[in-house]
């Protein structure tokens, strides 16, 4: 088992984006190794979900000491996403045969970019209430669970960027701290229960595990330092980009097509950011954003 010097680089600039905008991880991390350094897809996202699965716990703790975490909705989103982030890993290996995968991975990028685009929306709503005082809906939490452990287990995206949209429209009244918080607890099993399924049926290669860790941990420390002094909505909207780019490529959308679409979106992203500056309560000077690490 070598060290893959290159690759080591390549995460530690994701993981620089990662610390920067809290979110992107396994969106930007199973890409890369597609696209850059030709990793086979269901070996990309099974060394990544192991990775996220030693890398979560740790920001995790932070939020339970904070109390930013309602704990009765982590256990109805793990008792959905766990058991289907497991199947999902079946799933996975059936696709492998035709690319579904790298299919499944694009869909689900898509998905995350329309997540981040309704997120930018909503985010406008901001919450007031505790973390423990949020009354849990537990029939659209499980289901919140299932869908979003199935899409992780079969793409390795998700966690971040897809379910932490779903709390956000189940429950506008959490605080931003609070969803990020109650989002990073959930993802610990949920990625667990994903990684153990690709430790025991996927195609996990310890090499690329360790190459991921060793240039990802410094790169998320990094990324964490300096999000203070960047502006974390224009980081975001510059992810949402690179993450339709991937998204177009792993479908095998034509290159004409896919320039037309990021120009399409870059310029609705532009004068959206500027709408949004003109409304009346955005025209004072903001404190800038904070921005918490996944």
């Amino acid at each position: 088992m070598s060290a893959d010097f290159p690759l080591i680089a390549g995460s530690f600039l994701v993981a620089i984006v990662v610390g920067l905008t809290g979110m992107g991880g396994g969106a930007l991390m199973t890409p890369m190794m597609m696209l850059f350094f030709n990793v086979p897809p269901l070996a990309a996202v099974s060394s990544d979900l192991v990775a996220s699965a030693v890398m979560k716990p740790v920001g995790s703790v932070v939020h339970l000491r904070r109390g930013t975490v309602n704990l009765r909705l982590v256990g109805w989103l793990c008792a959905g996403s766990v058991p289907t982030a497991f199947c999902g890993v079946f799933l996975a290996r059936a696709f492998a045969v035709s690319d579904g995968v790298k299919y499944a991975l694009g869909v689900a990028l898509l998905l995350a970019v329309a997540g981040m685009a309704l997120k930018a929306w909503l985010g406008t709503r901001g919450g007031t209430s505790s973390a423990q005082d949020i009354v849990v809906r537990p029939i659209p939490t499980l289901l919140v669970g299932m869908v979003g452990g199935l899409v992780v287990g079969v793409s390795s995206v998700g966690s971040g960027s897809l379910i932490i949209v779903a709390l956000l429209v189940l429950y506008p009244a959490l605080k931003a701290n609070q969803l990020v918080g109650t989002d990073l607890v959930q993802a610990v099993p949920l990625v667990t229960a994903a990684a153990l399924g690709h430790l025991l049926y996927g195609d996990f290669q310890m090499g690329l595990t360790v190459s991921l860790l060793i240039g990802s941990i410094p790169g998320v420390y990094l990324g964490a330092r300096i999000s203070s002094r960047a502006p974390g909505g224009l980081i975001r909207a510059m992810l949402a980009i690179v993450l339709l780019a991937s998204a177009l490529k792993l479908l095998d959308v034509s290159n004409a097509v896919t320039v037309w679409t990021l120009a399409a979106a870059t310029a609705i992203t532009i004068a959206g950011w500027r709408w949004r500056r003109l409304l009346p309560g955005n025209r004072a000077a903001a404190p800038r954003e904070t921005v918490s690490t996944h």
